[in-house]
This record gives C-alpha cells, sequence and structure tokens, in this order.
C-alpha cells in the first residue's frame, strides 16, 4: 500500500501563536480552504469548517467534557481525531493530518488524483 501525497502548509510556528485566548476553536484559511482548527489538551486537530448536517461553522461549536467538536445548530459532536459522529446520527466530519515538526505545526491536505492515477 502506498502513503498518500499531502500538500503541507505551515500554520504556525507553535501551538500558543494559534490560540492567543481561551477559545479552542478557531476557523482559518490555509491553501484555499476553509478549515477549523481545535485546540484539545496541548494538540491541534483539523477538520472542515462546516457540519456535514446543516452546514453550521462548527468553530462556533464548542468542546465537550469528552473532547468531542459540537456543532453550534442542532448540537451534533464528532470525535475530533476520527471525524465520527458520537451519537449515531450517521454523519462523518472530514478531518485533515496535522504534523508537529522542529520548526512549526503543518496541516496537510490530499494531493489531488488526476483520472488515471
Amino acid at each position: 500500500m502506498t502513503e498518500a501525497k499531502y500538500n503541507w502548509y505551515k500554520l504556525a510556528d507553535n501551538i500558543n501563536e494559534l490560540f492567543l485566548n481561551e477559545n479552542k476553536l478557531m476557523e482559518v484559511e490555509v491553501g484555499g480552504k476553509k478549515i477549523c482548527l481545535v485546540k484539545k489538551d496541548d494538540a491541534v486537530f483539523a477538520c472542515v469548517h462546516k457540519c456535514p448536517h446543516a452546514g453550521g461553522h462548527m468553530a462556533n461549536g464548542f468542546l465537550d467534557v469528552h473532547g468531542n467538536i459540537v456543532c453550534p445548530l442542532h448540537r451534533y459532536r464528532f470525535n475530533v481525531e476520527t471525524g465520527r459522529n458520537t451519537r449515531g446520527e450517521g454523519y462523518f466530519l472530514k478531518t485533515y493530518n496535522i504534523q508537529n515538526r522542529e520548526d512549526g505545526i503543518y496541516i496537510g491536505f490530499e494531493k489531488s488524483r488526476g483520472l488515471f492515477s
């Protein structure tokens, strides 16, 4: 099995540069995509910026006591690491790869595959 190829974008030098206040969710644009960044404990996670159910902006939601991201519209809950819906409604929140490197925090977007790739 071959490893998926990613385009990597630097988000910041460190986590404190991203989350300057107590808010653990933020919406940013990276590589032409709007995404939601999540601070859970001392780690950064990333997902699409809109809920797959009704399009609520995830950054306007919150993290519950279990560390799940909660949509502000209908309170759908998703695991920030896997994107799985935790209450069984059947929705899936797309997540993105994050890497902590010596020179900063990076997000990876899968490269588009052509018709014959």
